[in-house]
């Protein structure tokens, strides 16, 4: 009698372990998370954009990080339908001053609620897909490094995914917080005229010194976290691989 009781508890617990690995396939290194169950955990989920002519990987200028450089792309917005979802998983956006970041998928959430953000995240619904992401950062990007006569081109291009990668949990110095960032990286699709012209304006800017904005890496220079005097941030790692090298750089306050 009492094997049977005990082998029926451990096929439940088989069961139950393999349901969780099943529903999670996709982020199964977040299940580290049920390690630490009253934690807090800051999640972030971001489009890169891989433009690259063999080891030569293209990176802006960055806006929030003076002097560092980086992929283009940016932060995905929720929709005003992801609100009450949101609302229930206890998400607390991360307060941030400019108008531009409203909405944006950054802020924080109890650990044991991260599985669940994932697999909504994964579904790509109540949210901006990441192409729409993509192209909005890209056209507001250029501007910011002076680069304006290419947003037209750039509104016109389409996007190939080249990988996904879930960064974290991993500890903040100084915070009591665990971090979690979503990356989608991207390659430009030049099926038109437009991407082609895109890619190589971008590869040009790259490779002339005088650029100053735009700056090409290798991939020696992007795990160094330097090209020449240039910081090279730590998410540019992933145009060439899924792991990263260095711990983020704060922005400037």
């Amino acid at each position: 009698m009492v094997e049977k009781i005990v082998g029926g508890i451990v096929v439940a617990l088989l069961t139950g372990v393999g349901r969780l690995l099943w529903q999670n396939r996709r982020h199964l290194t977040l299940l580290r998370l049920l390690l630490t169950p009253f934690a807090r955990a800051r999640v972030s989920v971001a489009v890169l954009l891989r433009v690259h002519e063999e080891d030569h990987y293209v990176l802006f200028s960055s806006v929030n990080r003076p002097g560092a450089f980086g992929p283009p792309g940016g932060v995905v917005k929720y929709q005003e339908s992801a609100k009450r979802f949101l609302e229930r998983l206890g998400f607390e956006p991360e307060g941030r001053s400019r108008e531009v970041m409203r909405h944006d998928l950054r802020g924080f959430l109890g650990a044991l609620r991260v599985l669940g953000f994932a697999r909504w995240l994964y579904k790509e619904v109540d949210r901006e897909t990441s192409a729409d992401c993509l192209r909005r950062e890209l056209v507001e990007e250029l501007g910011e490094v002076g680069h304006e006569e290419l947003v037209p081109l750039a509104r016109e291009v389409g996007f190939r995914s080249v990988r996904r990668v879930i960064d974290g949990p991993l500890k903040v110095p100084g915070e009591a917080y665990r971090q979690i960032r979503f990356f989608e990286v991207y390659d430009l699709v030049l099926d038109k005229p437009e991407a082609t012209r895109l890619r190589e304006a971008l590869l040009a800017l790259a490779a002339d010194a005088e650029a100053g904005t735009v700056i090409g890496a290798s991939r020696a220079e992007i795990t160094r976290g330097r090209a020449g005097v240039n910081v090279v941030l730590p998410q540019s790692a992933f145009l060439a691989g899924e792991k990263r090298f260095r711990e983020d750089l704060a922005p400037a306050s």
